[in-house]
């Protein structure tokens, strides 16, 4: 039986630790935040018996005192009662304080500590406060070099499966009707109605660009190979360079009249070609809607 995993997400204020949740959240741990010390082995408890949670991050700072003393000594009896039911970690998360000062003057935040007496003052209270747990840590970054994107793919590559790390980055490939609206959530448009309507074919009609004889009737015009060929090729430049940028999903559509004919062959087409080295997702968003009353 796979063992389960807690992460214990903790360290320096400012030095990225709601960035690194969110990753944690987007490589399908449950997450909660600012949760007092003395509760963790009973909420751990409750999460680790849930079968549909195998992995959990949980976010414990100095913002509430009273709550936080007590955490290097939650974690010191979990891990002596732990006879190996599950796996935990403790990330801490830090940045050496010239840049911890910036960032709060950048975000114009006042640090939980500081008080009347400055953020400087604040973050040596809470070294203070942090230097048992940061002896206790399992996993230690220092993020002072790295920004937002850079700290996402640290998770990404140390908290995540080898699934996980080729999922980071999803392409959405679909279809639509331009008569049905514009798609809001795609990326990259590509408008194939330059192409013969297959629709105004009788024995095409009812058909889609899913069945072999539109299929055949598309691919047949020598301008669409040509459009096919160049899309794929730009595709194949631009998704990488997403990807390095730190894009987690990218919505690539194609639309005709009424996304039952043309667009979906050339979408259907290209998430094919994709799958070889990407995650990609296939979906027609129209391709039946005009079978269903809405009329052409």
């Amino acid at each position: 039986m796979e063992k389960k995993e807690l992460v214990i997400v903790t360290g320096m204020s400012g030095a990225g630790k709601t960035v690194a949740m969110k990753a944690f959240e987007d490589l399908g741990y449950f997450t909660a935040q600012n949760l007092p010390a003395n509760l963790l082995p009973n909420v751990w408890q409750m999460i680790s018996s849930e079968p549909n949670i195998k992995r959990a991050a949980i976010m414990i700072d100095t913002r509430s005192r009273q709550f936080f003393v007590d955490l290097d000594e939650e974690l010191f009896l979990m891990d002596e009662q732990n006879r190996g039911d599950y796996e935990l970690r403790v990330l801490f998360l830090d940045a050496d304080d010239k840049e911890l000062v910036a960032r709060y003057k950048e975000t114009r935040r006042q640090h939980p500590l500081a008080g009347e007496k400055g953020t400087l003052e604040g973050l040596h209270i809470e070294r203070e406060l942090m230097g048992d747990l940061l002896d206790m840590s399992t996993d230690y970054v220092d993020t002072t070099p790295l920004d937002a994107k850079e700290l996402r793919q640290h998770i990404i590559n140390n908290f995540g499966s080898n699934e996980d790390r080729q999922s980071a980055f999803t392409v959405q490939v679909m279809s639509f009707g331009f008569k049905y609206g514009l798609p809001t959530d795609a990326d990259l448009t590509d408008d194939v109605r330059f192409l013969t309507n297959p629709y105004y074919k009788k024995e095409l009609r009812e058909l889609t660009g899913l069945d072999q004889p539109v299929w055949d009737y598309v691919w047949d015009n020598p301008d669409a190979e040509k459009f096919y060929q160049m899309e794929l090729e730009r595709f194949r430049w631009l998704l990488p360079r997403y990807k390095a940028e730190g894009k987690t999903n990218l919505t690539i559509a194609f639309g005709c009249t009424g996304g039952q004919h043309r667009s979906v062959a050339f979408a259907h087409r290209l998430a094919e070609d994709l799958k070889a080295d990407w995650v990609v997702n296939e979906n027609h968003r129209d391709i039946e809607r005009r079978k269903i009353g809405y009329g052409q």
